[in-house]
């Protein structure tokens, strides 16, 4: 419940009808403290008081006791400074990440065309090692299955070992396309070097 006082001087009216509050704002034009730390001290159950006012209406010795944060004009303002500061270091440490994950973002957006090169190639050599397979099938009748499978293994290791650094230079985002000098990017050798 928010209730507004208005008296004409009288502190202690004001004092009677806050007695149950737990956030009290006071802007008054008196001269003197309205809440002083000897009208508190009885007081058990937790109190904020903000002081708007100039001069404060708010003895700073409130803060002492236990039940009661007092606040004025200054430290209002301190705490909006703070928060400020802290606002604005973390507005700093927002763009360091967006600028990390639009450079993640613009790379893994350039790798995308080497997706069908990478296809392609992994297709070719995959063709290209079950042709030899398949040609020296004659040779491999006297193998067991198991001696078979371990032939699979090894020549699909091979070929993989073998692609792993044209597909890593495919991948690479840093040169995709051809530049400036005439010198041809890892997408346009690697597609020339396997006539992709």
């Amino acid at each position: 419940e928010i209730q507004v006082i208005a008296t004409h001087g009288d502190n202690n009216v004001i004092r009677e009808h806050t007695k149950d509050a737990h956030v009290v704002f006071t802007s008054t034009s008196s001269d003197s403290f309205v809440f002083a730390k000897e009208h508190l001290t009885d007081r058990t159950n937790p109190l904020m008081l903000v002081d708007i006012s100039v001069p404060r209406n708010v003895d700073p010795a409130c803060d002492e006791l236990d039940s009661v944060v007092a606040y004025d004009v200054d430290s209002l303002k301190a705490v909006v400074d703070r928060n400020t500061a802290k606002r604005k270091r973390e507005i700093v440490q927002a763009e360091i990440l967006l600028e990390e994950e639009k450079r993640a973002f613009r790379g893994w957006l350039d790798s995308l065309s080497a997706v069908p090169a990478i296809t392609k190639l992994q297709k070719k050599a995959e063709a290209l090692r079950l042709a030899e397979m398949k040609r020296h099938n004659a040779k491999l009748q006297h193998l067991s299955p198991r001696e078979i499978e371990a032939v699979e293994r090894l020549s699909r290791g091979i070929v993989s070992k073998l692609l792993h650094g044209p597909m890593s230079a495919l991948r690479d985002n840093k040169q995709r396309t051809d530049n400036k000098q005439g010198v041809a990017t890892p997408l346009r050798l690697v597609k020339n070097m396997f006539n992709l």
